[in-house]
């Protein structure tokens, strides 16, 4: 994919991601479209970037959703069997699951990033997503 439409889907590609890199592996960039009320942001992963496994935290409320916009991509929850992403998939994440997502190995993959409100809501970075359990992946 050379057009960054085709890549980073209608929102476009935004930024680099510097400011969460370290918990990313690989290169990935945000646009946000809202931030104010719910945070809406379009992050899109080069090809084998995923993020960590990471847990959103919430007393009340909070959580995540992911809307895929371009390219194919992964979602996994702690415990669980990966799940791939294509345009026009949708993952609810509950708060206080444990996760990551990210791209296919040969493919650029964009997704809206939603921020379901929610008392006290912070998010938790954990270790990466070993090589092992990524390369397993087709």
């Amino acid at each position: 994919m050379n057009n960054e439409t085709e890549k980073a889907g209608i929102f476009g590609l935004g930024n680099p991601n510097d400011a969460f890199a370290q918990y990313f592996i690989g290169r990935s960039y945000l646009n946000p479209v809202v931030t104010e009320g719910i945070g809406i942001f379009n992050v899109t992963f080069e090809p084998g970037c995923r993020n960590n496994w990471h847990v959103h935290h919430a007393g009340k409320g909070g959580g995540q959703i992911l809307l895929c916009m371009s390219g194919r991509g992964w979602y996994q929850e702690w415990g669980g069997e990966p799940r791939e992403l294509h345009p026009g998939d949708a993952v609810v994440i509950p708060p206080e699951v444990k996760h990551w997502h990210g791209a296919a190995k040969d493919s650029w993959f964009a997704h809206l990033a939603l921020e379901v409100p929610g008392e006290n809501a912070s998010n938790e970075w954990c270790e990466t997503v070993d090589e092992e359990t990524y390369s397993k992946l087709q």
